[in-house]
């Protein structure tokens, strides 16, 4: 009869602890169920590199958002790469956000857990491959060399003793300066010799800055998408030559991650395979630049 007591005291005991801990959920083991137990997603993009991400002027930031504060809402971002970001929320389950740090930042690797992937058109590269982890490919895109339209240079020779604009930490600004771009980068043609590199923070910014009245540069090198924005967009610059080499884009994920990516990565490579399938992505590239970039070249 004591022998029942004293388990019948424990039960009470246990239950009472488990009240006091307010019915405080599981830690969660990986990433994966961190976001799912949050309810939401963040993703680091860029807000200037249009029409892959950019800031969405009119969008009003919703009352209910489970968002941060600090960070942005998909009714204030607008893009394809936004687009691929909010389907990977929506087939987690949860809301997206977006943090925007600078692309230095992204490519260095070891976040401290203050995003959880990148989607951001990043090239796969084998170098970022030593700190980062990547998905499948969601595109592929030519990278070109475009110019001031009255530069009167019309070939990549021309080039040469000129200074070029690429974006800080970019592939762009890797070619530029006779950088080895790795097995995963088909690259066409080198860069020309004699060639002085102008970083600035977004490869976006070298045809605002020429457009601006910008004059320490005579071109660019970027993705053909942006170009192809650009001269939409009416500013001072034309395409030179064809595509120089071909990038595969990625989401990317740290490897100093505090929470085990592996079982978020693979949600995501078999989202983008099926987006691949189902012709989503291919749909949502026609949607934001005109042409199917989805398929390889290869």
């Amino acid at each position: 009869m004591k022998k029942l007591n004293i388990l019948f005291v424990l039960a009470i005991i246990a239950s009472l602890l488990a009240a006091c801990s307010g019915g405080a959920a599981a830690q969660p083991k990986d990433l994966l169920g961190a976001i799912k137990q949050r309810g939401y997603i963040l993703i680091s993009t860029d807000p200037n590199y249009q029409p892959q991400s950019f800031l969405n002027t009119s969008g009003k930031r919703p009352d209910n958002t489970k968002c941060p504060s600090d960070v942005l809402t998909t009714a204030e971002m607008q893009g394809f790469d936004v687009d691929v970001a909010k389907a990977i929320g929506d087939d987690l389950g949860v809301e997206t956000c977006f943090a925007t740090p600078s692309w230095d930042t992204i490519t260095a690797g070891s976040w401290a857990n203050k995003w959880d992937l990148s989607v951001g058109s990043m090239t796969i590269t084998e170098d970022r491959q030593k700190i980062l982890d990547f998905s499948v490919p969601y595109y592929y895109t030519p990278a070109v060399v475009a110019v001031r339209a009255d530069s009167g240079i019309t070939d990549l020779a021309g080039l040469s003793g000129k200074a070029l604009c690429a974006g800080t930490s970019t592939t762009y600004e890797t070619w530029l300066n006779h950088g080895d771009l790795g097995s995963t980068v088909d690259v066409i043609t080198k860069a020309p010799d004699n060639i002085t590199v102008v970083p600035l923070e977004t490869d976006q910014e070298c045809a605002q800055s020429i457009t601006a009245g910008r004059q320490d540069f005579i071109g660019y090198v970027t993705s053909e998408t942006v170009v192809d924005q650009n001269i939409a967009a009416s500013m001072p610059v034309v395409k030179l030559g064809k595509p120089v080499y071909y990038e595969k884009l990625a989401a990317a994920f740290d490897k100093k991650s505090s929470l085990p990516t592996d079982t978020l990565r693979a949600e995501v490579d078999k989202l983008f395979t099926a987006m691949h399938t189902d012709g989503r992505l291919s749909k949502l590239s026609t949607q934001w630049f005109g042409a199917d970039y989805s398929q390889s070249e290869g």
